[in-house]
């Protein structure tokens, strides 16, 4: 490990005539404080994507948005710092901390951006076998198969029989359809994002949508696994996707994942995967006449801005659209919101790897978020990402707020309001 360079000090100074010996004399002269070996810091940017490490001049304004730092000692000047004074980023836990969530970007003004950072050193952490385990066993999972919970792919149209309504599967519909959606693995496999899914299917019968799913043919998007540093498996899963999705005829791919909406929109054209796409909000919300909202949910409801959905790709309106449009419910906003919203923690791989992040922080990032939905009076903390509803109704139970605020899918909102579901309000 590289050591960090002293201050240079004057043996002698004169001043005014007077000799000042040893420590005395940095009053009178200069500090150097740029004299560090920067081998260290030169070995990450020295990697494609991370060059922009070097970029940071210590003003400090990610610290003040780093949902991290909220409840640790993170943020990426801190990173900078660390690295510059020859601490091993590829060694250190600072590497795995970041969640990506961008909100560092969007203040930074030298534009150090750790959305491109971060993926790239923990690329080649990950080859050399320096990642914490429970990544490295979601990693193993997706690519066995094909999703990070380790479910039987055979399973994961599954959650169809309980839908109640049609739910056509696209090898077995064998026809053009208007609206194909992806469903992505939670809401096909975790419980909770099942009834998310059953909701959300009722909604798209009751709108007469033509809309079917890939089904056993879908895989994970794979967004989060690549920002975590495996883009080998991303692309693996990006072209075996793309292949499942070109075998058939639509005009829309509608996706319930803020993580899949950000790989379609930006990764996947990358490797010839492109169509019209659109994150589920975005595609009620222009429907809302349509929808029959006659069941009041007489509730006050906070609403959590996805980081991938918001920050990432910048649909702030959607959501609050169709929550607005519930008789009855009244729409809060947190402190944090929007272009400021907090961080759930789950973005960057973080969702697998809960106990390495929760043994070096405060609390957990889904914890605070919890705390401050109460702190705003919120009945029910309403979400629109599948990693989300979960992440938050384990930290409900863990803060002694059970009882005081439920944790709901926006289409769960919708569906209950529409008479197609009832909602655990």
């Amino acid at each position: 490990m590289a050591q960090k360079a002293n201050p240079i000090e004057l043996e002698v100074a004169v001043v005014n005539g007077v000799e000042l010996n040893g420590h005395w004399n940095r009053i009178f002269e200069p500090r150097v404080i740029s004299e560090y070996d920067l081998s260290v810091l030169d070995e990450v940017t020295a990697i494609p994507g991370a060059e922009s490490l070097a970029y940071c001049y210590q003003c400090g304004k990610c610290t003040s948005v780093c949902p991290v730092d909220v409840v640790g000692d993170y943020s990426p000047r801190k990173v900078f710092r660390r690295t510059q004074l020859g601490i091993s980023l590829f060694e250190s836990e600072d590497l795995w901390l970041c969640t990506t969530c961008s909100d560092c970007l969007r203040v930074c003004p030298k534009e150090v951006n750790m959305i491109s950072i971060m993926p790239a050193v923990r690329e080649k952490a990950v080859m050399d076998g320096n990642a914490p385990q429970e990544l490295l066993s979601a990693f193993e999972n997706t690519a066995r198969y094909g999703n990070p919970l380790g479910e039987p792919a055979r399973k994961r149209a599954d959650w169809v029989k309980s839908a109640g309504v049609p739910v056509p599967i696209m090898n077995q519909h064998k026809a053009p359809v208007d609206v194909l959606w992806f469903v992505e693995c939670y809401p096909a496999y975790h419980p909770r994002g099942k009834e998310a899914s059953v909701a959300l299917a009722r909604i798209l019968h009751a709108l007469g949508v033509d809309f079917g799913i890939l089904g056993n043919e879908e895989k994970c998007s794979g967004d989060s696994q690549r920002m975590a540093g495996e883009a080998g498996l991303f692309e693996m899963l990006a072209e075996d996707n793309i292949k499942s999705l070109s075998k058939y005829a639509f005009n829309t791919l509608m996706v319930t994942d803020p993580h899949a909406f950000n790989a379609f929109r930006h990764e996947y054209p990358k490797y010839g995967g492109e169509w019209p796409t659109l994150h589920y909000t975005q595609f009620l919300a222009p429907r809302l006449e349509a929808m029959s909202l006659t069941v009041p949910i007489d509730r006050r409801v906070t609403f959590h801005d996805p980081c991938y959905l918001g920050r990432h790709n910048g649909e702030y309106e959607a959501p609050r659209a169709l929550l607005k449009a519930i008789p009855g419910l009244e729409l809060v906003e947190m402190g944090r919101c929007r272009e400021n919203s907090y961080c759930c923690g789950g973005g960057g791989g973080g969702m697998w790897m809960d106990s390495f992040t929760s043994e070096r922080l405060t609390m957990r990032l889904s914890e605070r978020r919890v705390k401050e939905a109460v702190e705003y009076g919120a009945d029910i903390l309403a979400v629109t990402c599948p990693y989300e509803v979960s992440r938050f109704e384990d930290a409900v139970k863990s803060t002694g707020n059970a009882g005081k605020l439920k944790v709901l899918d926006i289409a769960e909102l919708l569906a209950h309001s529409m008479g197609l579901v009832t909602a655990n309000i």
